[in-house]
């Protein structure tokens, strides 16, 4: 077990250093409204138009500003029966405990939001952020519940 300034840490897996099981409620709380208050900076400053990379790049940059740890670009893989099957990357990953999914669409659809799940679901992190740098800024927040957590996948 482990300890972050956001909660408890439980599990391990190959190639993902920390991921999260249980976490106060309270930091999820705590860590996602500063990520989202970075993402309305970026947003109010940038506006609409760019390209994912460039949002990434100055998401990482006010990350940063609020001492989070943020990786970019972190390879997930997805595990079946042993096997690797497929290979995803997520745009940020902050404090090893939550996931953001980036997009600079016209609105967000269904599918960016099964893509989130899905990098949830292959990770065993429970939290994830789904933020649109569209016309209009949108967020969508996500919670995926791994009741198979220490279970080989």
């Amino acid at each position: 077990m482990w300890w972050c300034r956001y909660g408890i840490i439980e599990h391990r897996l190959p190639g993902f250093p920390r991921l999260s099981r249980i976490m106060k409620k309270e930091g999820v709380d705590n860590l996602t409204s500063k990520i989202i208050r970075a993402y309305y900076t970026v947003y109010n400053t940038l506006g609409f138009g760019f390209l994912e990379k460039v949002y990434e790049n100055a998401m990482i940059l006010e990350l940063q500003k609020m001492n989070l740890h943020g990786k970019r670009q972190v390879p997930l893989k997805v595990l079946y029966d042993g096997n690797t099957i497929g290979d995803y990357y997520a745009d940020i990953i902050v404090e090893d405990v939550l996931i953001i999914e980036l997009k600079a669409a016209e609105s967000l659809r269904e599918e960016h939001e099964a893509q989130l799940l899905n990098y949830l679901r292959a990770t065993n992190i429970e939290y994830g952020l789904l933020l649109n740098f569209g016309k209009s800024p949108q967020i969508k927040r996500k919670i995926w519940t791994n009741i198979y957590l220490g279970k080989s996948k």
